[in-house]
């Protein structure tokens, strides 16, 4: 008996051990991408480019946001043998969006997202009154090739791949509909109109191919958009919004931060449209995601700096972090991200800057793919997060701010659980 309870703790330390070496060498990672960050700094330095000018990259880059139809014949073909449905339920509306690089004048390299406003249904499958939903999404690699027929007017083709999730229908673990996932073509055809040099409008149908042998129906997307070019700003107008010191805008700064379930969850579930009030089931304001996993306490170590700035009001950051956070069932993880932010100045003072920011797919690394018995999916997986916040201090050297997180690799997998972060509150201090 005394031996294996010296064995027990001997393997407890061990696992603490590897634990603390795991953390330390993400840390030492983490400081890694500082340090080279800051050797980025010191050649851009050199180079003379301004904060307030757009990188080479950036310049060359659009995003284009569509809305539009979209159609999949589903039907009791595609379900087990043995199974069938009264009928399907589909909301036709869709969205995609798109960021394009654009190689030359003609031709642009974009990476996109195709999706349902609302997952397709089939009826009365098990029971009257039933719905059980598939879930379908689909990021797409594609070129864009453009061909001048008007002035103002280009015809252009897309041809790329796509990666194809679905989660399906299962009755207990037997499978209705399965979840599959796949690698695709993508074909697109449009028309775009130039309405100045940074906006276009957008009329395209995209078509994904089916697949026979994953047992899904092709998918037809028709949808209308505008495309936002970004442009370099002169250099003379950037030197400008540099030389006047009334706007601040920090360089770089780090902060770190706690977070509490403790406090709940209400703001998490507010912006992702599932808060509950009284008789409302689904209160709330859908421009974020919640999750099935809710984390019980969160610590986070941020570094942020400034790529680009406007003149007054908004800022393109870019940032990494490393996250811990243990879950309620005292499962214990950490997560590597970087991430771009955008931020947008409420008002100023003479003491303080108000701001809000919005961080959207930072690509991730989180130790568990499994957590709490929840399968999110894989090690990969994305950081999101939004939140208020302000410099302050005689040369707004200090950070405050108070944001939610949220942790999922949309859709890329069939398993995609999400975990949500409670509210974290961060204090910092800004960098030269």
């Amino acid at each position: 008996m005394m031996i294996s309870i010296k064995k027990g703790r001997l393997n407890s330390m061990l696992g603490c051990i590897f634990l603390c070496i795991t953390y330390v060498k993400s840390l030492f990672l983490f400081l890694g991408f500082i340090i080279v960050s800051q050797t980025i700094t010191a050649q851009e330095e050199n180079n003379r480019r301004l904060r307030s000018q757009l990188s080479p990259f950036l310049s060359k880059s659009y995003f284009s946001f569509n809305f539009g139809g979209i159609y999949y014949p589903y039907s009791n073909e595609n379900l087990k043998e043995g199974y069938t449905s009264s009928g399907t339920k589909m909301n036709a509306f869709s969205g995609r969006l798109l960021l394009g690089y654009k190689l030359s004048n003609n031709t642009a390299l974009q990476f996109g997202v195709i999706r349902p406003a609302s997952w397709f249904s089939f009826k009365d499958i098990e029971y009257k009154g039933q719905e059980s939903s598939v879930w379908v999404n689909a990021w797409t690699i594609s070129l864009k090739q453009n061909i001048n027929v008007f002035k103002k007017t280009d015809f252009f083709i897309e041809l790329g791949v796509a990666n194809n999730s679905r989660v399906g229908i299962y009755n207990n673990d037997t499978p209705i509909y399965e979840s599959v996932r796949y690698i695709s073509s993508v074909l697109g055809t449009g028309i775009q109109y130039r309405l100045n040099e940074k906006w276009d409008l957008m009329l395209m149908t995209t078509y994904l191919p089916e697949s026979i042998s994953n047992n899904q129906p092709y998918t037809l997307q028709s949808t209308f958009g505008a495309k936002y070019n970004l442009k370099q700003v002169p250099k003379n107008l950037a030197e400008k919004y540099l030389s006047d010191k009334s706007y601040f805008f920090p360089k770089q700064f780090v902060n770190i931060g706690y977070g509490s379930g403790n406090l709940g969850f209400f703001t998490n579930r507010f912006f992702s449209a599932k808060a509950k009030a009284g008789n409302y089931e689904s209160l709330g304001i859908p421009i974020f995601w919640h999750g099935d996993l809710e984390a019980k306490s969160v610590f986070s170590l941020t570094y942020q700096r400034t790529a680009f700035r406007t003149k007054r009001y908004f800022s393109l950051d870019w940032g990494a972090s490393f996250t811990f956070f243990n879950t309620p069932k005292k499962s214990s993880l950490y997560a590597l991200s970087i991430f771009p932010v955008l931020r947008f100045y409420l008002f100023r003072t003479k003491g303080v800057d108000f701001y809000t920011n919005y961080s959207v797919i930072g690509p991730t690394y989180i130790s568990k793919s499994t957590i709490d018995g929840i399968k999110t999916g894989t090690e990969f997986t994305y950081q999101d997060f939004m939140g208020v916040g302000a410099f302050f201090g005689s040369s707004k050297q200090y950070n405050l701010d108070v944001k939610i997180m949220h942790y999922s690799n949309g859709n890329i997998f069939t398993q995609n659980a999400g975990v949500a972060i409670p509210l974290v509150f961060s204090f910092g201090y800004t960098l030269p």
